[in-house]
């Protein structure tokens, strides 16, 4: 929703290195800036900030981007607020897009802080209500808090009474009390307060600004805990309560612990487990899953083992799949049924907790095969026909390509059949050629030519070297891969610049674009030394024209060792036959072997 120009201009104006100090303290090395890597524990320093490329890259483990791309991880912000930030910093107003009513979007965003500042000053009443209720004090301590934890959650206590929030608002009548949950109308029009004798959880965005409440029963009303509803500030789905207080103890353990109530999260913070936050009354959603991911490499979610818990774990696995990343886990524990984690950490203590954690869970890898065998006959044929027609489904969802590989071959063992049979029977194979027909197959990898690390190497000079799209001249007739149709659109791209752009403007320039996640891998396996970071001489850049020459030979070479092979074995159409001998006379004329 904001203009891409704007992007541009804002990442010409910030400065990558201002903007990773403030959070992390960088040291000058040569022409470079060095740290530990604030995305996981390092001994020696690994995280490397370029000025001149305006990109950042972790050797360790892989982290990179631009100042807005370094925001996003640290903070746990989305793209859009990940760039008001950083225009705030810089005095610059964001524009806005896509509106047929820009005023509107404006009154829109104002309506939206001044909500928030309605259940912000709700939230104050119910802190200094708590200080006057002995009854919800009591309960509290009995469940083993503090007054400086309780003042770190910023819990509060709803009062008795129909209307105890007119104290704070004088016009309790404002439409927008009942707008954000706070109040409710009947059905005669009267209104009264949705929250009432119930200790009292505030909810926080990744701002930090209130958005919603969770109110938790004293005594045996029900329900037990009662949540905001649904409003323009707060959606359920997306939310996690504790992510906001959580965040620096997540970073410095690089996991994440998801249980199911407001006081599991309080209660194990009160004994020093502080990486934890909790679902907000619904299942775990991908979206969920996808912010955590954002935040560290491994999430463990805590189910309780019984039924429900069975069925709420397996309902996170599910939601997980299409959000998987390879390189990161999701691990699943089960603790007694007699236990939740706060009664488990009061009794036990957070080392025996965070012991369980680690030596008990399992990863979804094995849990989705265990859960999927527990559910069949694996003595059985059928049982074990049942196993992949339970299993295709999901094994469609893996977004992980290796976790996913991994995952397969898991299930095609237990199943008894191949990997390449499984592929055939959930429909991800491609089927045998129809008896009495000659098969064509090109040859294996290792004997055909192979353009990837050309190209790869091709992309990852260009994206480190804007300015050197001026050296790529694109063939009309090329036939281009994926990965070097990439190449050809980043020099494309770059071409249409007048002043190049930085490293760090051109990786967000593409976030939204089909290449954003095959660009993602190529930094992810090609940086591997810091000397990447390293200002280029004029012998790597007569490398990388030269390498320009290579990849467009390289690609007409595999198309034609293609049609040659393809006319010994099927034959060529008209159309076949003239590309394979314009591509023989092209090889000849450029000094090749022209033989057939």
């Amino acid at each position: 929703m904001i203009p891409q120009d704007f992007i541009d201009q804002l990442l010409s104006r910030v400065d990558i290195v201002d903007v990773v100090d403030r959070y992390v303290p960088l040291k000058k090395a040569g022409q470079n800036y060095l740290a530990c890597c604030p995305f996981h524990k390092e001994k020696s320093p690994s995280f490397t900030v370029s000025p001149s490329k305006q990109f950042y890259h972790c050797f360790g483990c892989g982290a990179h981007g631009s100042a807005i791309g370094f925001v996003m991880e640290y903070q746990g912000l989305s793209f859009v607020e990940s760039v008001r930030m950083l225009a705030e910093q810089m005095s610059m107003p964001v524009p806005e897009v896509r509106s047929a009513n820009p005023e509107a979007t404006r009154a829109a965003r104002e309506r939206a802080v001044s909500l928030e500042d309605l259940l912000d000053r709700a939230a104050q009443f119910y802190r200094q209500q708590l200080k006057t209720a002995p009854v919800a004090i009591t309960y509290l301590k009995g469940r083993g808090l503090t007054g400086e934890v309780a003042a770190r959650f910023g819990l509060g206590y709803a009062p008795a009474g129909w209307q105890g929030l007119a104290e704070v608002f004088t016009d309790y009548q404002d439409a927008r009390l009942e707008e954000v949950g706070l109040v409710i109308a009947n059905d005669e029009g009267k209104r009264y307060d949705r929250f009432r004798e119930r200790v009292m959880f505030p909810i926080r965005n990744q701002r930090g600004a209130i958005i919603g409440f969770g109110g938790r029963v004293l005594g045996k009303g029900e329900p037990k805990y009662l949540n905001s509803p649904e409003t323009p500030l707060f959606e359920k789905g997306r939310e996690l309560y504790g992510l906001y207080e959580a965040r620096q103890a997540i970073r410095d353990k690089n996991r994440v612990l998801v249980v199911e109530g407001y006081m599991d999260v309080v209660a194990l913070a009160q004994y020093g487990v502080g990486y934890v936050v909790a679902t907000l009354g619904t299942a775990t959603t991908g979206e969920h899953v996808r912010k955590l991911l954002r935040h560290a490499d491994d999430v463990y979610f805590c189910f309780d083992g019984d039924a429900a818990g069975q069925k709420a774990a397996w309902r996170a696995l599910e939601n997980s799949l299409p959000f998987l990343v390879d390189g990161k886990a999701l691990h699943f524990l089960f603790l007694p049924t007699e236990h939740d984690p706060d009664s488990f950490v009061r009794e036990f203590g957070a080392e025996r907790f965070e012991e369980r954690l680690l030596a008990d869970s399992l990863p979804l890898s094995v849990y989705f095969t265990q859960e999927l065998t527990r559910r069949v006959d694996m003595e059985s044929p059928e049982g074990r026909a049942h196993l992949v027609k339970l299993a295709s489904p999901l094994l469609a969802q893996i977004a992980a390509p290796a976790l996913g590989l991994i995952v397969k071959k898991r299930l095609a063992e237990l199943a008894g059949v191949t990997l390449d049979e499984l592929d055939l029977l959930t429909g991800q194979g491609r089927p045998e050629a129809p008896r009495g027909r000659r098969e064509y197959k090109l040859p294996e990898k290792s004997q055909r030519r192979d353009v990837t690390p050309i190209v790869r190497r091709q992309i990852r000079w260009l994206l480190m070297n804007p300015t050197w799209a001026v050296d790529v001249a694109i063939p009309d007739s090329v036939p281009f891969t994926d990965e070097a149709a990439c190449f050809a659109m980043l020099a494309e791209r770059l071409q249409g610049y007048e002043i190049a752009p930085s490293t760090g403007q051109l990786v967000e320039s593409l976030r939204d674009t089909p290449y954003h996640a095959l660009i993602d891998s190529i930094l992810n396996h090609a940086l591997k030394e810091a000397s990447e970071f390293a200002e280029p001489d004029e012998a790597d850049r007569e490398g990388f024209r030269e390498g320009v020459a290579r990849l467009w030979r390289a690609l007409n070479d595999a198309q034609l060792d293609e049609l040659k092979l393809k006319s010994q074995h099927e034959g060529l159409s008209p159309e076949e036959k003239r590309l394979l001998w314009a591509l023989l006379l092209s090889r000849a004329q450029a000094g090749g072997p022209a033989g057939s």
